[in-house]
């Protein structure tokens, strides 16, 4: 039984990893074009982590896409960096 867990924890760490890394800012999948977007930005933000660590090894690859529709892209890319760390928090309550 154990043989097939770790088979299972191999399989969901590559493809995790290939989703993370499939559409990364900077890769050359957008132009000015066909530029990156609102949903985009969500996505960029969500991965910036990953893309700063490979961005670290490959040039071609950064944490913002510059090739972007501008004002939406950012509020995407800015929204899902704060929530998707945990720092929006829109109800507090407050211990006693």
């Amino acid at each position: 039984m154990n043989k097939y867990k770790s088979v299972v924890l191999i399989s969901v760490f590559i493809v995790l990893t290939l989703l993370l890394t499939s559409c990364l800012p900077g890769g050359g999948s957008y132009s000015p074009i066909k530029p990156a977007g609102f949903f985009s930005g969500i996505w960029h933000g969500w991965v910036a982590p990953v893309s700063l660590i490979l961005g670290l090894f490959n040039s071609k690859i950064s944490i913002y896409e510059s090739f972007n529709t501008g004002w939406w892209y950012d509020f995407g890319f800015y929204i899902s960096i704060i929530a998707g760390f945990g720092s929006i928090q829109l109800i507090r309550k407050k211990r006693c």
